[in-house]
């Protein structure tokens, strides 16, 4: 049976970001909607019960939370992403966890204009990176030659990082050589590049601008 899939979506997203890619992943046809989240639709109020994307529409019905998103995608369509045996999916979602709450972390980096919490929290980050690298294989992925829903997870993290390395170096990834080719392969797919509009990166500055953050203030 056809379904048609609509997902509604933010442009700076990170959480969009992960349903679109799995979708690339697995080659789904869907339609992509923006919208902006600082003036939202009626239409989207009255589906979105958290006011949040994404959103997935399954033709009358909505699916909210990207983990949501994901796991269901993972369940109905071809093309699996999850390894098969039950303790290393389940390992798999406690690093998709993890990556959540990196990127709770990089809001605050984003945002904060206080500079002793914007500086603990690039320490969190930096450790939380350390302990992330001694999860890596020889990669080029998340578990190896095979893009996983992980790597779904963490591609749009590391996106944040292309922008921020434009303003000032964190040195969040000195030394973690598994994390940095981790990264570039990463950036390199097709998925995880389209998962994006063209001029993110503008977009992203200007929402940084915006705030007026600490981070600002280290840009050399």
């Amino acid at each position: 049976m056809t379904r048609t899939l609509k997902l509604v979506s933010f442009d700076l997203c990170p959480y969009v970001q992960r349903a679109a890619i799995v979708l690339a992943e697995k080659s789904v046809a869907f339609e992509r909607v923006d919208i902006d989240l600082s003036d939202k639709p009626e239409w989207f109020k009255a589906i979105s019960p958290f006011g949040k994307v994404p959103l997935l529409q399954v033709d009358e019905h909505v699916l909210f939370e990207s983990a949501v998103i994901v796991e269901y995608l993972e369940e109905t369509e071809p093309r699996p992403l999850h390894p098969r045996d039950p303790l290393e999916r389940a390992r798999h979602r406690s690093w998709m966890e993890f990556g959540s709450s990196i990127l709770a972390d990089i809001w605050v980096i984003e945002t904060t204009k206080d500079g002793a919490l914007f500086e603990i929290k690039r320490t969190m980050l930096r450790d939380k990176f350390k302990r992330l690298e001694e999860q890596l294989s020889t990669g080029p992925f998340f578990v190896g030659a095979d893009f996983s829903i992980v790597d779904a997870v963490f591609a749009p993290v590391f996106r944040y990082f292309d922008v921020f390395d434009e303003i000032t170096d964190l040195g969040i990834f000195n030394g973690l050589e598994k994390i940095v080719a981790w990264r570039k392969a990463l950036a390199a797919r097709q998925s995880v590049i389209g998962a994006v509009v063209a001029d993110y990166s503008d977009r992203l500055h200007a929402f940084l601008r915006k705030h007026d953050g600490h981070l600002l203030k280290l840009a050399a």
